[in-house]
């Protein structure tokens, strides 16, 4: 596994400068305690880890409607490689390059944002980096210049993500490279994208196995992508999280659960008021807090019993009916300090239920969840989120969950979020509806040119949402604004000294899945 990096491990030997810390202070064989699901969790495998920190931080411009968060698990019960050569040079946001190897979490890169044949160059960070060995490949230019990646590396062309190779060695074909197709490129940070007639010179001559394992390294960047010696190149961005953990993001991730087993001491070590300014803490933001695995470790209990000790706000989002194992805590906790639940809730039809998240509660006992919440005086919004194209984006679908969830007593309903399909994230996604909803494929590789369907789709989607919420008197919240007011008085919180918040505490009603 990825998580015990050394120095030793790093370019440069032990103690190079900028060296990556290890993810856990405990040697590697102390690290991961495996320990095979039984029973109703039979073919999972829960990976107990201890970690260093609890609260994640994000960066002020992030635009997501929460600045802190506590993520107890990583996979999900409810629902590759990509690797460059060392010394290939990658493209820097002020100007220049920098070898691959040499690049450090943080680092501002160029990336891309559109769709094939409209992209534009943004500036994008560095968000992980690590090594591995892998079998070696040279993909040679028109131009003369050369790229040496693995085979699982992907690269863009005029007609989308293209692997280096054919197959992953299991014999399954997959979109690759070939000679006489063009790369996407770009010559320099303020020159723009090359595609089409511009990308003449870009054309790949030959792709050759070097017949030998060759150090390589992979980065993850906000974007998805970066710039390698010229041309744009995917990089690793899991199912995100598993990904990086060098976990499967396929049934992996629904079966291959990491379990922070010390997350409640952490949180308790870190919401000291000496350290602490008292800001609100998101949960649900990468995986379900009360996925099923909940109900044996109680992780998620165990992380509202801190916050609401020390009346510290708190927002919980979740597919899952687990939460009312909590209602006498979380009304506890409510009276204490500010506290939301969400539940996620994009359709109540139970065929694309079935097709697309089998293992989540059903859709109706979420409603009913909704209202305990609110007949016990917990404030719980819903978010019609995410909403698939051609599967759960009809008028007439939207408006059944409207209307269920504004009958249960929502205190807001929010959403209408088209499903967006992260590189990685895209391709378990098109695979499962190829076999669920075959005819759909065709329509979703058309609209899904990049990571978000077309602008006026979103829009379409909205509008009637905002119709259902308007004929049933729902109240939609912005996602920039998702705080309502308490209508009722809360009960003084216990004494306990903090300095004031940094930023008003925020909710994450509008996260999008």
């Amino acid at each position: 596994m990825r998580w015990p990096i050394t120095d030793d491990e790093q370019p440069g030997g032990a103690g190079a400068e900028g060296a990556q810390d290890p993810l856990f202070d405990q040697p590697a064989s102390d690290v991961v305690e495996r320990r095979a699901g039984r029973g109703a969790f039979a073919g999972m495998e829960f990976l107990h880890v201890r970690a260093r920190t609890i609260i994640n931080s994000l960066g002020a411009a992030s635009g997501l409607p929460f600045r802190h968060t506590v993520n107890a698990y990583r996979g999900c019960s409810h629902a590759c490689s990509y690797c460059l050569a060392g010394e290939t040079p990658v493209m820097l946001a002020g100007g220049g390059t920098r070898p691959i190897a040499e690049l450090r979490t943080g680092d501002a890169l160029v990336g891309t944002r559109g769709r094939t044949g409209a992209r534009r160059l943004v500036t994008t960070e560095v968000l992980a980096h690590w090594r591995s060995v892998r079998p070696a490949h040279r993909v040679t230019l028109a131009d003369g210049s050369a790229v040496v990646a693995s085979g699982d590396h992907r690269f863009l062309t005029p007609g989308g993500w293209r692997h280096v190779t054919a197959t992953d060695g299991s014999g399954e074909p997959r979109p690759h490279l070939r000679a006489g197709q063009c790369l996407v490129g770009v010559r320099h940070p303020g020159a723009g994208v090359d595609e089409g007639d511009e990308a003449a010179d870009r054309r790949i001559r030959s792709i050759e196995a070097l017949g030998v394992d060759l150090p390589m390294f992979d980065i993850t960047t906000g974007t998805g992508d970066f710039v390698a010696n010229g041309v744009v190149s995917h990089n690793c961005f899991a199912r995100p999280s598993h990904e990086w953990l060098e976990l499967d993001i396929d049934e992996g991730f629904e079966r291959q659960v990491v379990v922070k087993v010390n997350a409640v001491e952490r949180l308790r070590v870190e919401l000291s008021p000496r350290r602490w300014a008292g800001d609100a803490i998101a949960m649900g933001t990468n995986t379900d807090p009360y996925q099923r695995c909940e109900g044996i470790y109680g992780l998620t209990r165990g992380l509202v019993e801190v916050l609401a000790e020390v009346a510290n706000p708190f927002s919980i989002l979740t597919k899952s009916t687990l939460v009312l194992r909590d209602l006498e805590l979380l009304v506890e906790a409510g009276g204490r300090t500010d506290v939301s639940v969400n539940l996620s809730i994009g359709t109540l039809d139970p065929e694309v239920w079935q097709a697309t998240e089998p293992s989540a509660p059903h859709p109706l006992r979420r409603v009913e969840a909704v209202a305990r919440l609110r007949a016990a005086g917990v404030r719980c919004g819903v978010l019609v989120a995410p909403v698939l194209p051609g599967l759960s984006d009809g008028a007439a679908q939207l408006d059944a969950v409207v209307a269920a969830c504004a009958e249960a007593g929502a205190s807001n309903i929010s959403g209408g979020q088209l499903v967006y399909l992260k590189p990685g994230t895209r391709e378990v996604f098109l695979r499962h509806l190829a076999r669920s909803h075959p005819h759909l494929v065709a329509r979703y590789e058309q609209l899904y040119q990049g990571v978000y369907a077309p602008p006026e789709l979103h829009r379409q989607v909205h509008r009637r949402l905002q119709d259902a919420i308007d004929r049933h008197r729902g109240r939609r919240v912005s996602i920039r604004r998702n705080r309502a007011p308490r209508s009722e008085p809360a009960m003084p919180a216990p004494p306990v000294p903090r300095r004031a918040p940094s930023t008003p505490p925020p909710t994450q009603l509008g996260l999008p899945l």
